[in-house]
């Protein structure tokens, strides 16, 4: 079985819905006319990291964001995983991904577990209580958050359900952008799964981004670096390949859990 990915690797414009919210449907709607299976977005695409005004932008209980959604998988027949944006739930505020099948249909949401303190998360949202594991495409997935890369027992708590693809949508600056690529590719491997991974480029005003989304193979290769401009590209996944990795070296069977703390 393949899929074909389309990487939607975007400038986000702080604080300014209205264009972000253009900007994506350009994405998902030039992915469905490139005859993508499933389109992914980076971080906080909405609003970019404008957390001081969160009670001003952010979408109120995802509404805007699931209309949005719903619609263009609907209309261009495509499967959406929505990075995340900034939502607001009564008095609090989560950074939030969507998942849409082709059919228009909210099939999974995830609220960011790990706050990422140097950008300030932590004083303005509330972190996720919850795993977010779901099948896309038919293909068994999960999806995580930028900061959430840094805790690999996360990630295998959640991939232990069977998980074919890892999606990691984020807004990771570039002076840590090796670390980026080297901990996805260990998460790949680790895990015996693809990992697709979305970041976004530009600058707001304390970081800049640059990119390099990235396809991973489950023994670690990359297929596809998207590299430091704005664009959509594409990969092209073989699920197949993931027996021919986990064959031989059973990871999850082999596993221990009683002496893991």
């Amino acid at each position: 079985m393949r899929r074909k990915v389309a990487l939607a690797q975007l400038d986000i414009q702080l604080g300014n819905p209205a264009e972000n919210y253009q900007k994506a449907k350009q994405a998902i709607e030039e992915a469905a006319n490139h005859h993508a299976d499933i389109v992914v977005l980076p971080e906080m695409w909405n609003i970019g990291y404008a957390l001081d005004q969160l009670a001003e932008l952010a979408d109120e209980n995802g509404q805007k964001t699931q209309q949005f959604f719903s619609e263009l998988a609907l209309k261009n027949q495509i499967n959406i995983v929505g990075g995340s944006v900034a939502v607001r739930n009564g008095q609090s505020f989560f950074n939030t991904t969507y998942v849409y099948d082709q059919n228009g249909n909210l099939i999974s949401s995830y609220e960011k577990v790990h706050l990422f303190g140097l950008m300030n998360e932590d004083q303005y949202l509330e972190a996720g209580q919850k795993e977010n594991h779901f099948k896309l495409a038919g293909i068994p997935s999960a999806s995580f958050i930028c900061y959430d890369l840094r805790f690999p027992e996360w990630i295998r708590t959640v991939a232990r359900y069977g998980t074919d693809i890892l999606y990691f949508p984020a807004e990771w600056p570039s002076k840590r952008i090796e670390q980026w690529k080297i901990m996805l590719r260990s998460r790949a491997i680790e895990n015996q799964a693809f990992v697709v991974a979305v970041n976004r480029v530009g600058t707001d005003l304390e970081n800049s981004f640059n990119g390099h989304s990235l396809v991973i193979d489950p023994l670690g290769q990359v297929i596809h670096d998207a590299g430091e401009v704005e664009q959509v590209s594409y990969a092209e996944i073989d699920l197949a390949q993931l027996a021919q990795v986990r064959g031989p070296i059973p990871v999850f069977k082999d596993r221990r859990p009683s002496l893991y703390h």
